[in-house]
């Protein structure tokens, strides 16, 4: 996530919130470190597929936004190959 312009620490702690809201959403139940896990790559999985759409956010709300998205998407998928309905 290059064009959030966000620092490490920023990144983790909204990467958490991503995460969070997305464990909330999809009810996954995961912890707090797989929440800032699933934020962070989910930021950057959604900001990739964002951009492949011709969407670009940027800053703290965009990076929260791409990960929300992400971490969904992450889920979804996790829960597609375990074999569990999504």
């Amino acid at each position: 996530m290059q064009d959030a312009e966000i620092g490490w620490i920023a990144a983790i702690i909204v990467g958490g919130f991503a995460g969070w809201f997305a464990e909330m959403f999809m009810k996954s139940g995961t912890g707090i470190f797989m929440n800032i896990i699933l934020g962070i790559v989910g930021a950057a999985l959604g900001n990739w597929l964002l951009k492949i759409l011709g969407i670009s956010l940027g800053g703290w709300v965009g990076y929260l936004i791409a990960g929300f998205v992400g971490a969904c998407i992450i889920i979804a998928l996790w829960r597609l190959v375990r074999g569990r309905s999504v």
